[in-house]
């Protein structure tokens, strides 16, 4: 009788009826299966940043010893192909990391590392759980040891892009403050100059004052253009005794 067609396990392999029986249209969670001498490794291929479906990894070994996969070729070697593709997507996230400049550099970063570095925790926890079911499989040993090391050094990596995140943002605020604080002084000491000139203003508007200085007889425009030109002069020593680089 011919197997039932699935989705997921190739329709050539003639694998027990308990593996098909157990898996559904979809990968879901990564696992192992063993029985009667067979085992099946349930795998993701590395995650993709806009893809929310994980890619099935299938890795079947049978009772002789010879290995199947539904991509990389065959034997153990396509096992490791894939581990070779989450090293290679984690060495390009270190690179990134090590020309990160800005906290958006790191979000973008973090956004791309936690689902990877969720992916090969799995995997990882996968193939120990085979590595125990399955003590004759000895080429396992390795496959899980350098499933180890890149989850290892996916985490150091998260270690590090959150130290990052934090320190850049902790940078930020301390801008801020410094720019909010110069703001403050600046809006104190205009303050300062309004109150002191505020009397008078207030008394010249209700009195009229205007004085007899001569210079209502200069010739036009000179005398304008000469008292608008001191105005602005000090306008210019008040702005730049109120900008950036005030130092209180």
């Amino acid at each position: 009788m011919p197997a039932p067609s699935n989705p997921i396990l190739p329709a050539t392999w003639e694998v027990p009826q308990l593996f098909r029986d157990r898996l559904g249209k979809m990968v879901g969670r990564q696992r192992m299966m063993t029985t009667d001498g067979h085992l099946l490794l349930v795998l993701h291929a590395p995650p993709e940043r806009d893809h929310d479906q994980r890619q099935a990894r299938l890795f079947w070994r049978k009772p002789d010893g010879s290995w199947s996969s539904n991509a990389n070729g065959s034997g153990i070697g396509s096992l490791i192909k894939l581990l070779d593709e989450y090293d290679a997507r984690l060495d390009k996230l270190e690179e990134k990391e090590q020309i990160a400049d800005t906290a958006k550099d790191y979000f973008e970063i973090n956004e791309r590392l936690a689902p990877l570095l969720r992916s090969v925790t799995n995997l990882h926890t996968v193939l120990q759980d085979a590595r125990k079911q399955c003590q004759e499989v000895r080429e396992l040993i390795d496959a899980r040891d350098r499933s180890y090391q890149i989850e290892r050094n996916a985490e150091l990596l998260a270690t590090g892009c959150k130290n990052g995140l934090d320190y850049q943002m902790a940078r930020q605020a301390e801008e801020q403050a410094k720019s909010g604080h110069k703001m403050a002084v600046a809006s104190h000491r205009l303050n300062q100059l309004a109150a002191f000139f505020l009397p008078l203003a207030t008394l010249s508007g209700l009195f009229g004052v205007n004085l007899q200085h001569g210079l209502e007889k200069a010739p036009a425009p000179y005398a304008f253009l000469t008292v608008t030109f001191i105005a602005l002069f000090i306008g210019a020593l008040f702005a730049y005794s109120l900008g950036p680089n005030e130092k209180s």
